[in-house]
């Protein structure tokens, strides 16, 4: 049985590594070496049932909506171009504040945290995004310390990794915080990823 629920929300235009790279990471995670129990149970969550379009094209199926959606321990919230669209959408911002508040483990990828700060979780807290949206972050969200020289930050349990890639790193640090730093270790040497030890930014 799966050690913990995670749901990664995806959206029209959703960034395709944005989620796809935490999604490979927490799937791929095993509570030991001969990888027979898997440590985290993981759902891809929309607003709606039906085929999302992502970035570039990819078409996805989501596993469970916003009204269906069970009890999640850790949230991933990607960015993309969609979050524009996002940013104006009452119903879902109102899901991500509610489930924001009560999760475990609050993430986001690239510019999916100017939707935690759009619904102010990240008030009073440290926070990154995209190297290229941190100055609309800075100016949108003048309570949240905008961290520029860092690939992940960590506030409490709020988790916000720069752009795209950043989203496997951001990943495996989580795991490390949940089920130990050697299985996050052992995770990323399956994916045959170099353990990120160097949390400077990249761009």
């Amino acid at each position: 049985m799966a050690h913990k629920t995670v749901g990664i929300l995806i959206f029209p235009d959703v960034e395709v590594l944005d989620f796809c790279g935490p999604y490979e990471v927490f799937a791929t995670t095993r509570l030991d070496e001969a990888r027979q129990v898997a440590a985290f149970r993981v759902l891809l969550v929309a607003e709606q049932e039906g085929t999302i379009a992502a970035r570039g094209g990819m078409r996805v199926l989501p596993d469970v909506t916003l009204a269906n959606c069970p009890p999640l321990d850790i949230l991933v919230v990607p960015g993309g171009w969609g979050v524009r669209a996002v940013l104006h959408n009452q119903s879902l911002l109102d899901w991500l504040a509610a489930q924001g508040a009560q999760v475990e483990t609050l993430t986001s990828v690239c510019t999916g945290s100017m939707l935690l700060g759009k619904v102010g979780l990240l008030n009073g807290r440290s926070a990154t995004t995209h190297y290229t949206t941190l100055d609309w972050m800075a100016e949108s969200y003048p309570q949240v310390k905008v961290v520029r020289d860092q690939h992940v930050v960590e506030d409490g349990r709020i988790v916000t990794s720069a752009g795209i890639s950043a989203g496997i790193d951001m990943a495996l640090r989580v795991v490390a915080r949940t089920v130990g730093t050697d299985v996050a270790r052992a995770t990323a040497r399956h994916m045959e990823y170099p353990y990120p030890t160097d949390n400077g930014r990249r761009v």
